[in-house]
């Protein structure tokens, strides 16, 4: 009887060429002892056992890596997908629209306006993180613009003399500046990216704003088209760092990454930490094109040097966008 000989295929795992793929190159055989008594099909390895090359000898596995604040992944890729299609055919149009044939100056009034009815929440918001000079700055601000800045359409309160500038600020903020962790990753459906902690303290500000305002700002009358003016506001504005994600190599990943970094930089810079200033984002934003986001950016520690108009952006509230 003939004793078996056991084939070991051997394969190499070369460096891959783009974070997240996996290339893999076949070993130069290893020349066998001939026997010519043995059966041909005993010296040859099982097609199954044998990775299919194509002709530069080399397979490329892509896949997604999985992140653990995203335990939600499979259902939110989902999501984030289906949204897309549904911004692509109508609220993206829509809000582009809205961008072309409202007049500037009344767009930007309108903003104000809603910006300056967060102001008592800011200012709530402050005070809860013991910051007292900070939310004298905020009660200034709502007094200015309300009253010079005709119920806040015109932001007088960041010109000079005043130079009292617009911060954001939350329950979701004050809940992260004493140690609250994000929680799982969610992309709502038609409403954008959030966390479970941002989704119960935007669901505490949304109470508040009406108790603060009262009548009409607690009445749908004025709850129902505020909140399409302002969706379609967002998403308009938002339209060119949206179109740099689409454009990347995972826009899902590119949008994820995206808001967690963006709220992750807010947060800290309540603690006055230097390293909220330089905390990478995804990518480099619409005025510095030609640097799309890369799966390879996900592992950065070390922060780049970001452009002001970068950390300008990031220091935006996050819109509940596509």
């Amino acid at each position: 009887m003939l004793s078996t000989i056991p084939v070991a295929v051997m394969v190499q795992v070369a460096s891959p060429p783009v974070e997240g793929s996996v290339v893999v190159k076949p070993a130069p055989a290893t020349p066998l002892p001939s026997l010519s008594s043995a059966p041909e099909a005993s010296t040859q390895a099982s097609p199954a056992t044998v990775p299919q090359t194509d002709f530069s000898g080399e397979i490329v596995v892509t896949g997604r890596r999985r992140s653990a604040s995203d335990p939600l992944e499979a259902v939110n890729a989902k999501s984030f997908e289906a949204t897309q299609v549904v911004d692509k055919a109508v609220f993206g149009p829509v809000a582009l629209a809205y961008k072309r044939t409202m007049p500037s100056p009344v767009r930007s009034g309108l903003r104000n306006f809603f910006k300056n009815l967060r102001e008592p929440v800011v200012f709530a918001n402050y005070l809860l993180q013991l910051k007292p000079g900070k939310a004298a700055e905020t009660a200034g601000r709502f007094a200015v613009n309300t009253t010079i800045g005709v119920v806040g359409l015109v932001d007088m309160a960041k010109r000079k003399p005043f130079n009292l500038p617009r911060r954001p600020n939350g329950f979701a903020y004050t809940l992260g500046y004493y140690g609250v962790k994000p929680g799982p990753f969610i992309f709502l459906p038609f409403l954008g990216p959030t966390t479970l902690r941002d989704a119960i303290g935007g669901l505490v500000d949304r109470a508040v704003v009406p108790g603060f305002g009262g009548p009409p700002f607690n009445q749908p009358a004025f709850v129902v088209p505020a909140t399409g003016l302002g969706v379609l506001d967002r998403r308009a504005e938002f339209d060119e760092d949206l179109q740099q994600i689409r454009a990347s190599n995972d826009p899902y990943v590119a949008r994820r990454e995206f808001y967690l970094r963006k709220r992750q930089r807010e947060i800290e810079a309540l603690h006055h930490r230097s390293r909220a200033a330089g905390l990478p984002l995804p990518f480099a934003g619409p005025r510095n094109a030609g640097r799309p986001f890369t799966p390879s950016s996900l592992d950065v520690i070390a922060p780049p040097t970001l452009t002001a108009s970068v950390a300008t952006d990031a220091a935006k509230t996050a819109p509940p966008d596509p």
